[in-house]
């Protein structure tokens, strides 16, 4: 666990120059060109079929993926420090685009959920941006409080901080699997902080066994209801009997993955992108992967995302400073959170929340804001220093 009580590091004998984690870059970059490769193979045949052009998904994903690359290597350059500077009005930001969603007629409404906002001809998710206030945030507040912090009071306050700006997500932007996630990153980061481990593990046992209890007593008692959430369990535990209200998309993208063996079809060759699987080059695109590349092609994109996240630990242990240290670790987990839900979702492990995979699914919103958290990271990395060998 950190030390709450430590601001900085003592700073070393003999230092050498000003590392930059290329590694990161290099795995970024493959991150990016493999999932621009699956999105054309995954979207090409519903773009030409509705847009008339084969490469309309690919050429709007590689622009905006070249942009954020230039603005993750920009956002690198800066001290992150700055951040420190300014996370209440990083937070308030987040929140009063989140509102505006919902009561300005600047929201947006896409597929059947009001989530996006446009404003001056632009279309963005502000849910993307609250992962990012949360990460901000909760690691200046933890820094800020000190010993504090690990107190009852100070998690109480730390919690509140997070636990609100998930629920603002969830009520105004209707955004359950965003809100997860802004949970999940403030209960870490609060744990990492925490001296102690047995409290944190005693409660992620007793909410898991709450869960469960709670999906056991609805699959037994419900068997059809108003509320979609609900339909989305019920659609989770018998996808077969609900595939006409619901399941159909979870039972093609099973069919995709299981048809796909282990080296797979070949890449272009999947059949259930052909209009089997609905927006499959958004949150199912893992499963036309599995279908053309196989079990062999979805462990190295695993692989990839394992590499991205160990060297996502590596800046956090060696930073040079408790912010830097719990910005890298917020997010660490957003990724690792992100990646590992969409997985279980369209593997039907979880019931199916509409989380995209980083790097492989299509939108902009989403690779801006990821790219915006890697400049953050290497901007961390940039200020490690490591001591010279005698």
């Amino acid at each position: 666990m950190l030390n709450v009580g430590a601001k900085k590091m003592i700073p070393r004998a003999r230092d050498r120059e000003a590392y930059y984690d290329y590694s990161l870059v290099a795995v970024i970059i493959l991150l990016i060109v493999f999932g621009l490769i699956m999105l054309y193979s995954t979207s090409s045949y519903v773009a030409q079929l509705h847009q008339g052009d084969d490469m309309f998904y690919f050429g709007k994903q590689a622009m905006i993926s070249a942009v954020s690359v230039g603005l993750a290597l920009c956002i690198s350059q800066f001290d992150y420090h700055l951040l420190g500077k300014i996370p209440t009005l990083i937070y308030t930001a987040a929140m009063v685009l989140m509102v505006m969603v919902r009561v300005t007629p600047f929201g947006v409404e896409v597929n059947g959920a009001k989530r996006w906002l446009r404003l001056g001809g632009i279309q963005f998710q502000p849910a993307e941006i609250a992962k990012i206030a949360a990460i901000v945030v909760i690691s200046f507040m933890v820094v800020k409080m000190g010993k504090r912090a690990v107190s009852p009071k100070g998690m109480g306050i730390l919690a509140g901080t997070g636990g609100l700006l998930g629920l603002v997500t969830l009520v105004f932007t209707d955004n359950l699997s965003t809100a997860i996630i802004i949970w999940g990153i403030t209960g870490v980061l609060i744990f990492i902080a925490h001296p102690k481990t047995r409290p944190f593990v005693l409660g992620f046992i007793c909410l898991v066994a709450v869960s469960v209890a709670g999906v056991m007593i609805l699959a037994a008692n419900i068997d059809t209801s108003s509320n979609f959430r609900v339909r989305r369990l019920l659609t989770w535990l018998r996808p077969e009997e609900y595939s006409a209200s619901g399941g159909y998309q979870v039972m093609q993208s099973l069919y995709a993955i299981g048809s796909g063996g282990f080296f797979g079809k070949g890449l272009g060759n999947s059949a259930q992108k052909l209009g089997w699987i609905p927006e499959a080059q958004n949150d199912m695109i893992f499963s036309v992967i599995c279908e053309e590349l196989g079990i062999f092609g979805a462990s190295v994109i695993l692989l990839l995302f394992a590499y991205l996240l160990y060297r996502l630990v590596f800046i956090a242990q060696n930073a040079p400073d408790m912010f830097g240290s719990l910005l890298v670790s917020g997010i660490f987990v957003h990724i690792a959170l992100q990646v590992v839900l969409n997985i279980c979702v369209v593997t039907n492990v979880i019931p199916t929340t509409g989380i995209t995979l980083p790097f492989f699914s299509y939108g902009g919103t989403s690779i801006l804001f990821l790219m915006s958290e890697m400049g953050i990271a290497l901007s961390v990395a940039r200020r490690i220093r490591f001591q010279e060998e005698v």
